[in-house]
């Protein structure tokens, strides 16, 4: 029997031979103590500028939504629904390829929701009317619910233990560019002299290069060796193809094989602790969203309030300050702290500040009528959004669900959540215009507030194996079966 060390990350180093055959290991067990290598970072870029095409798609339309609001006539429910209509996609994409993940399986998925970006953001680049440009972004959000679940759970399935939060939020931290760079494309071209009516289709259309760069890439790589090995039982097939991709800086060789009975989709539904997981994952994302995306797309009308005389170009330059100055370092701490402190405790301190925040701005009415005091407090927030919950968030659903089932139940928490999304977009301005700014203000700090206490439900999933946090490698979970993968 050749050595075990079937996907060991060696990074072009030689494994010591001690001439004892080492311990035989399941597949998941082996990548959870493979150090960091270059096949990880390759994963982390791949996945992660798919997550910039997210982001830049999702905010970039509030923008769009400011010009054609003049430009279109449109109501304040019209004008909603041109920025909520990728997100109520994203709601049914997350919920419907989330599945499909666990099903088809990961890459087949990974691929086809970077395609469906690139036609959603053309065709709204080009929609001719009020109802199209509304089609086209649902339809362009189908994609991006679909990326969700499985950027994150991919990146989650080829992470090791030690670094997994730390991967995946370097996945998810690529939002950060998409938020800066769709206020550099607006004022870029606005500044030009570029005219309203082209400004906002070049804007939107620009969403499907990044996607366009990254479609072969994604169907290039393996699928993820868990789910083979976890779900399909293709343990031999898993190591041979990671070990391919990564250039033969994984060593291939004999793994032993663990199965055991898988949950169906009815049996995950009705388990209690499944349940339990499904309501803290989700419900803390769906009540994250509400705030989060309700605020951001909504900034260019707060920004008004809190500075009525500023133009369109200044509020896009303020909205890019509150974006680099304060959110690009959240996310940078969420990366670099996240696997230190805990990925539940980071999602109770981002939560517990927000709402500090929130509740400030909106009982101290000199905060809200001043621009240097509402930027530095509303951008304080900003940077413990990122520093917590947006990041974990996405985080943990990649976590405490089994294999066969880690994408739908990420789907859930993730189409959930932008179900929140979608309800913050429609009433924040609602709130905005019947209770003032800072009433809405405070309705966001007791929405930070649930969404502490809803995390509590959840276990602490950092230093941990997946199966250890599923409970996959619990007696009692199902009936297990050990088996061994045949050597090479």
């Amino acid at each position: 029997m050749t050595s075990s060390d079937l996907d060991r990350f060696v990074d072009n180093e030689e494994i010591p031979q001690t001439g004892l055959a080492a311990p035989s290991r399941t597949v998941s067990e082996l990548l959870d103590e493979a150090p960091r290598s270059r096949f990880h970072r390759r994963a982390v870029v791949i996945s992660g500028m798919g997550f910039f095409t997210d982001a830049y798609d999702l905010f970039v339309i509030g923008t769009v939504a400011a010009i054609l609001k003049a430009q279109w006539t449109l109501s304040t429910s019209q004008t909603s629904w041109v920025t909520g209509g990728a997100i109520l996609g994203a709601f049914v994409g997350a919920f419907v390829f989330g599945r499909l993940a666990d099903v088809l399986g990961r890459k087949t998925v990974y691929t086809t929701v970077a395609a469906i970006m690139i036609a959603g953001a053309l065709l709204s680049a080009f929609a001719p009317n009020f109802l199209t440009l509304v089609f086209a972004r649902f339809f362009l959000g189908l994609g991006i619910g679909g990326d969700y679940p499985v950027s994150a759970v991919l990146m989650s399935e080829y992470a090791n233990r030690a670094d997994r939060g730390r991967l995946v939020g370097l996945v998810f931290s690529m939002q950060a560019l998409g938020l800066i760079v769709g206020p550099l494309v607006g004022l870029s071209l606005l500044s030009a002299g570029v005219s309203d009516s082209l400004t906002w289709r070049v804007m939107l259309g620009l969403g499907a290069v990044p996607a366009a760069a990254v479609i072969y890439l994604r169907a290039k790589m393996p699928e993820s060796p868990r789910f083979r090995a976890s779900v399909k039982g293709e343990h031999e097939r898993a190591a041979k193809e990671l070990h391919h991709f990564a250039g033969g800086a994984i060593a291939h060789a004999e793994a032993s094989a663990t199965t055991r009975e898988h949950l169906s989709l009815r049996a995950f539904v009705t388990n209690p602790r499944m349940l339990s997981l499904v309501v803290g994952t989700a419900g803390a994302w769906f009540l994250f969203d509400y705030a989060y995306y309700g605020n951001t797309i909504s900034l260019p009308s707060i920004l008004l309030e809190v500075s009525p005389n500023a133009s369109l170009i200044g509020k896009l330059w303020l909205t890019l300050a509150i974006f680099v100055v304060f959110a690009l370092p959240g996310y940078a701490l969420a990366v670099w702290r996240i696997d230190r402190i805990g990925h539940r405790k980071l999602q109770l301190i981002g939560f517990g500040v927000m709402a500090a925040c929130f509740g400030l701005l909106g009982v101290i009415p000199a905060l809200t009528s001043s621009v240097v005091p509402f930027v530095a407090i509303f951008g304080f927030s900003y940077l413990f959004t990122e520093f917590g919950p947006n990041t974990t968030t996405f985080v943990l659903p990649s976590e405490v669900f089994p294999a066969e089932m880690r994408a739908t139940g990420h789907g859930i928490a993730a189409g959930i959540g932008k179900f929140g999304a979608f309800v913050g977009v429609f009433l924040v301005p609602q709130l905005q215009i019947h209770i003032g700014l800072r009433g809405m203000l405070v309705v966001a700090a007791f929405s930070a507030i649930a969404g502490l206490l809803v995390t509590l439900i959840l276990p602490e999933p950092s230093q941990r194996s997946l199966e250890e946090v599923s409970g996959e490698n619990h007696p009692n979970f199902t009936a297990p079966k050990k088996v061994v993968a045949p050597s090479p």
